[in-house]
């Protein structure tokens, strides 16, 4: 059952990240939804992302894999982390006439404050890239202090 995930920075002054902001235009404005060990996005390609013709960027399919792996950090580990190493694999191209892109990430690892992350992007049922990414975390109080995180509750259904 996917139960989505309230978006912890819409009160930040100054917050327009070109992933999930809501408000930024440009953007992707990415929501995320936790099912089991998953953390689950949904994003209907728009032609200003593509690369050649009916293709979705690799750059942007690179965005989508960091930032949902991000978003497990936030969930999973109620903290905030940044992004130290990520590898990405492109298997099959993303088209813009493809339909809906599902994204997918877990925790593959942990070493005390080093988070590994296991992202897939999918449409049509197709594995399109997959990223194996490394965060870099806070404590739990840093995240709080510094930045405001205190975590990520569920939408009221």
């Amino acid at each position: 059952m996917l139960k989505k995930i309230k978006n912890p920075w819409t009160h930040v002054p100054g917050y327009c990240c070109c992933g999930c902001c809501p408000t930024n235009e440009k953007g992707l404005r990415l929501e995320f939804y936790e099912e089991g060990d998953d953390i689950v996005s949904f994003w209907t390609p728009d032609p200003i992302y593509q690369s050649w013709r009916n293709t979705l960027h690799g750059g942007i399919q690179c965005l989508m894999h960091d930032e949902i792996g991000g978003w497990v950090v936030f969930k999973k580990f109620s903290t905030i982390g940044v992004t130290s190493k990520m590898e990405t694999r492109y298997l099959h191209p993303v088209t813009m006439d493809g339909g809906i892109v599902e994204l997918r990430a877990r925790v593959t690892r942990q070493l005390r404050n080093v988070v590994f992350i296991q992202t897939e992007l999918i449409q049509r049922g197709k594995i399109c890239s997959t990223s194996n990414v490394t965060y870099f975390c806070s404590s739990q109080e840093k995240a709080e202090s510094e930045y405001g995180f205190t975590g990520c509750e569920y939408e009221e259904e």
